[in-house]
């Protein structure tokens, strides 16, 4: 199962859809997502912080749990190599112009098309939208 972002998000935080993706989570056997989701988590963290939906010590507390959760193998972190954007990169310029693709979409589904993966999960709807570009189903709870 691949994972994008926003669905790991979801798992740290009390959302729209977080006890659905949550339940999702722990049915599955192995979840994958990009390496590219260490920073992007991150910079969720960081929104929430500026936006004042989580205090600094919330942010340092989530942080600390999520790379606990890598350390332990709950996400499997798939490398964004130089190849794979490379790779990314020409797919974008393939894309027909009526498709919105955002560059961290697009490494999330090269990711998982890379890794073999079918379907990606998100609640991203331009992701969501995207997916079927890069041969996969995009899947939402």
């Amino acid at each position: 199962m691949y994972l994008d972002t926003c669905y790991i998000a979801k798992f740290y935080f009390n959302e729209s859809e977080s006890e659905r993706v949550r339940e999702l989570i722990q049915k599955s056997g192995v979840i994958h997502t990009s390496s590219w989701a260490l920073a992007e988590f991150h910079g969720v963290l960081h929104r929430r912080m500026r936006e004042g939906t989580a205090s600094r010590s919330d942010v340092r507390e989530l942080a600390s749990r999520f790379s606990q959760h890598a350390a332990l193998g709950l996400w499997k972190l798939a490398p964004v190599s130089e190849a794979l954007l490379r790779r990314t990169s020409a797919t974008m310029l393939t894309a027909p112009k009526s498709l919105f693709l955002r560059t961290a979409d697009a490494v999330h589904l090269a990711t998982a098309q890379e890794i073999g993966e079918r379907e990606v999960w998100t609640s991203d709807r331009h992701m969501l939208a995207a997916a079927s570009f890069f041969g996969l189903t995009g899947r939402s709870v």
